[in-house]
């Protein structure tokens, strides 16, 4: 098994403002409700935020224990510092992703480079909240014309689910594109 060890500087005041990506995820998830929600990345706490608005019991977790930490502006229960959801045992109805898909040479931020073709870190993603996700459960994540998003989809789809298009936004140098996959 090969482990892959980021070497990335963290500061105390480390806070991820939301940004494009997120907003455009918010617009499209802001009517989900049901008992258990992941958000997977949670960064600033906007998404996780969200959705406490809207599920029972909702988790966040992010890979900076800083940012964890040091939300302000959106300040949730729950918060988790693990790669992925390693760290969690539960089955939730509904997992968001705002994936750290830019297509990289090798991870600096890790908040948005995803490895060579935006799909190494991605795929890392995926084999965790795999184990995580209901049988009726949903997935969406974000992902962008700039990185393989089809080599992304085709690897969820391999794991099982059944994946689709929800939503596509255009950027002034690339195009967001918001993937539901489900079992």
């Amino acid at each position: 098994m090969k482990l892959l060890i980021l070497q990335t500087k963290f500061s105390k005041n480390d806070e991820y403002p939301p940004s494009e990506d997120t907003f455009f995820i918010a617009n499209n998830i802001e009517n989900e409700r049901g008992n258990y929600a992941l958000d997977v990345g949670s960064g600033s706490g906007y998404l996780t935020k969200l959705l406490s608005d809207n599920f029972s019991f909702v988790v966040g977790t992010d890979v900076n224990c800083n940012v964890l930490q040091h939300q302000t502006s959106y300040k949730t229960n729950n918060l988790i510092c693990c790669n992925g959801s390693d760290a969690l045992k539960i089955k939730f109805d509904f997992i968001v992703c705002n994936l750290p898909y830019l297509a990289t040479n090798e991870i600096i931020d890790v908040a948005t480079d995803g490895g060579s073709e935006g799909f190494e870190i991605p795929k890392k993603i995926f084999d965790s909240i795999i184990n995580n996700l209901a049988e009726s459960g949903k997935f969406i994540f974000v992902t962008s014309s700039l990185s393989n998003y089809q080599k992304l989809i085709d690897y969820v789809e391999r794991l099982g689910l059944k994946t689709r298009i929800m939503a596509k936004k255009k950027l002034f140098f690339e195009e967001l594109i918001l993937v539901e996959t489900t079992w």
